[in-house]
């Protein structure tokens, strides 16, 4: 086992970021290859992470721990703040994807051709941050790589996005913000309540801890936290662990995004560049699924428990909400943004469902999207360099000028959607059957579900008919001699995701060997 390398796929991102904001401006060509560099070296410490780990254990694996910081507060105890990083079956898949996808997101940023050097310093801290949060075991430290996140995309959004760049990354970033600040509450809150019980014994007195192994088990939480002689403890006229859980969820729920929280992702997918879009919807989102099944659900089983119906009828409203207004748009953007909106839905009704094929078809799911949603917004941005235009209507038979870009169109546009054979139909599949076989659902709320899939079909094809076939044509005719098919570099983007959504279709197996001990264990809370 190689020590610390789950530290060195974390931080070696921020040592890039710190070079390249070292090197004067003129080695601009210098800059997009260290950031290469950097993320081609997250690929290959991700594989060796991946070779390491036991899918015969639901533990987390390669664990460093140090501590970080410790006060003592008198009476009230000892402040404990570690440093843990460890890895198991739900975030490995999701580092996975980061890496790849952040590799992908690199080489699409070569199209950028302004302030070069803040843009790749600002991505490689970007880069840090996200897998820091798949990665901490601390609460604290959780925390403070998902807030500190928000400061490198809301610059990446405001500094090289469209022409409403401002409003789109202000309203993202407020937006998070509130979301960090309701699972700040919970945190705190959580702090307070829960003890080391080995640091407690070993010392003879009260140690609080942000651990998130220790917050996920009953026994290790102060009894008058809960209780009180008249009962539970109840704030707004809530039990606290029952608000306590819908603050989380809120919060994470903005990340995912769910309807009525959606607002902010089709304004910071249509003004943000191809490459953030492409980062955004591929890996950003997943983090709001990952924070519910990493912290909320284990933390509140209970509160999930209970409420299992109305979250279901979230994601359901998000499928069935998100499928619609994609099939009303027009720019290619904001129809992708939407079609996110509805495919995230099928995340949140796998939860849910709590049951193994729900929660595995949920991981599944977000790996799912993050190739196809990276391919879908890779696919807009090779038009909008060759015509600075996204409107669907201003195209017609675009198979003419660009036909193998038509082929690799028409395969994601079918994978995503939930042609079988590709990775879209394994999760779509196993949510709705988790959510059927759910004794916590009623089986009309999940076939009403399924609805998301004949819409997915409905503005997907409907997209590819009007744009690829029928006599060649665009709205303004000086656009057509600069349709040229994909180029080398955009090829190299666009085959490895498509051969890898190709292969989880066929091989859904080896993901889902990854997660199911870790979902097995994560299910016993419940019973």
């Amino acid at each position: 086992m190689i020590p610390h390398l789950l530290s060195f796929l974390t931080f070696h991102p921020l040592v890039g970021s710190v070079v390249i904001a070292l090197l004067p401006n003129s080695q601009k060509e210098a800059f997009k290859w260290i950031a290469v560099f950097f993320c081609a070296c997250q690929v290959v410490v991700s594989a060796v992470v991946y070779y390491f780990f036991s899918t015969q254990t639901a533990d987390f694996q390669m664990v460093e721990k140090a501590d970080w910081i410790t006060l003592s507060m008198g009476s009230l105890g000892t402040v404990s703040i570690d440093f843990i990083l460890g890895v198991d079956g739900i975030s490995l898949p999701l580092i996975m994807l980061s890496s790849v996808v952040m590799m992908v997101g690199v080489f699409s940023s070569f199209s950028i051709a302004k302030r070069e050097k803040a843009y790749y310093s600002l991505y490689l801290l970007l880069t840090t941050s996200i897998m820091g949060c798949f990665l901490a075991l601390d609460f604290f430290l959780f925390f403070l790589f998902f807030e500190f996140m928000l400061l490198p995309m809301y610059f990446l959004i405001g500094l090289w996005g469209g022409p409403r760049r401002e409003y789109a990354s202000i309203k993202f970033f407020l937006y998070t913000l509130v979301g960090s600040l309701l699972i700040l509450i919970v945190m705190i809150g959580l702090y307070i309540s829960v003890i080391d019980p080995y640091e407690s014994e070993l010392a003879k007195t009260m140690v609080h801890t942000f651990d998130l192994r220790l917050m996920t088990d009953g026994r290790n939480y102060l009894p008058d936290s809960i209780l009180t002689p008249s009962g539970e403890i109840t704030l707004l006229g809530m039990p606290s662990r029952m608000l306590a859980f819908w603050l989380l969820f809120i919060g994470f729920a903005i990340k995912l995004p769910i309807v009525p929280l959606h607002t902010w992702l089709p304004d910071a997918h249509v003004e943000a560049p191809t490459p953030v879009s492409v980062v955004l919807a591929g890996v950003l989102l997943k983090i709001g699924g990952y924070g519910l099944l990493r912290i909320a659900y284990p933390i509140f089983p209970d509160a999930a428990a209970e409420y299992a119906f109305t979250l279901a009828v979230l994601g359901v409203l998000s499928i069935v909400y998100g499928g619609f207004n994609a099939l009303a748009q027009n720019d290619l953007k904001k129809m992708i943004a939407y079609s996110s909106v509805s495919h995230m839905g099928f995340v949140v009704l796998g939860i849910a469902s709590l049951t193994a094929e729900g929660l595995n078809g949920a991981v599944y799911q977000m790996v799912s999207h993050g190739i196809l949603s990276s391919l879908l917004f890779l696919l807009v941005g090779v038009l909008y360099d060759r015509t600075h235009n996204r409107l669907i209507d201003n195209y017609r038979g675009l198979i003419s000028y660009m036909p193998l870009y038509t082929i690799i169109t028409g395969i994601t546009f079918f994978a995503s959607l939930g042609l079988p054979g590709f990775s879209g139909f394994i999760g779509e599949l196993f949510t709705l059957m988790g959510g059927f076989q759910s004794d916590r659902l009623p089986v009309w709320l999940t076939a009403l579900g399924t609805l998301g899939i004949i819409l997915a079909a409905a503005y997907f094809l409907w997209t590819f008919q009007r744009m690829f076939f029928g006599k060649p044509w665009a709205k303004n005719p000086t656009e057509l001699p600069f349709l040229s098919d994909l180029n080398r570099l955009e090829k190299w983007m666009l085959i490895p995701l498509v051969l890898m959504s190709f292969a989880l279709g066929i091989f859904p197996g080896w993901l889902f060997n990854l997660s199911d001990k870790t979902v097995s264990h994560l299910l016993k809370i419940f019973e």
